[in-house]
């Protein structure tokens, strides 16, 4: 077998994106034959070297698999969570090493990838890529037509402008005080649709994401996952 980076050897075997692989190698969480190694030129060939990440020796033997959750409010979506609460990777049960593609917050349910391809990861997360996410957003109080306007634009959020999104009103509801939007971003910031809505002055009650990367889990039940047809990988792959 021919020699490869090594942060591209960790991305092919779903450790993370190439680009967070480079950031643990300088961590200097990676070694290559029993001894800590930190240049990103470093070369590997797999077939000779041992590569250990956190004790575990990495392996490329299993095939890439991309799987597509709607994930329940109550679940982290973090591998390993120091306050023991429930992870995404309870759901999906597959023999392959996965991670989750991105966050979604432990109180927004949603669409979720996971996969163990370093390389789809970085396709869908990476900014440059604009990978739209579309969630469906309860509020309180009743939003006016200028705040929507505000939304679509872009607001201030802590020292950040948020870049133009597709806002719509699905309903207002009186009684109760609330409307409910929908709001498709393509940017990834941290909370960014709970932070927009705060923004113009409305707390969020719900928040469900219901598409990414245009796959929707309209017919998935909460909970459940399935994988993505060859179609919908090649869509955010190409």
């Amino acid at each position: 077998m021919e020699e490869v980076r090594l942060q591209k050897y960790l991305a092919e075997a779903g450790i993370a994106s190439r680009r967070k692989a480079e950031e643990l190698i300088q961590q200097g969480k990676v070694k290559v034959n029993h001894k800590i190694v930190v240049e990103l030129g470093t070369k590997i060939n797999p077939e000779k070297d041992e590569i250990e990440y956190e004790g575990n020796t990495i392996t490329i033997k299993n095939e890439k698999v991309y799987i597509l959750l709607n994930k329940p409010i109550g679940y982290v979506t973090t591998a390993k969570e120091q306050f023991n609460r429930d992870s995404v990777l309870d759901l999906v049960k597959v023999k392959q090493r996965i991670v989750p593609v991105g966050r979604l917050d432990m109180y927004t349910s949603g669409a979720l990838l996971l996969t163990n391809d370093g390389d789809f990861v970085y396709q869908v997360t990476h900014p440059k890529h604009e990978i739209e996410k579309t969630y469906t957003v309860t509020i309180k109080g009743i939003i006016t037509k200028e705040k929507i306007e505000m939304l679509r634009k872009g607001v201030k959020i802590g020292d950040y402008t948020t870049k133009p999104a597709n806002v719509k009103i699905l309903k207002t509801e009186e009684e109760r005080n609330q409307s409910r939007l929908e709001i498709t971003i393509h940017e990834g910031k941290n909370r960014q649709v709970r932070k927009m809505c705060e923004a113009v002055g409305h707390k969020v009650l719900a928040l469900h994401r219901s598409k990414i990367a245009g796959i929707g889990v309209k017919n998935l039940p909460l909970g459940k996952w399935r994988y993505l047809s060859k179609n919908e990988i090649n869509k955010i792959l190409s």
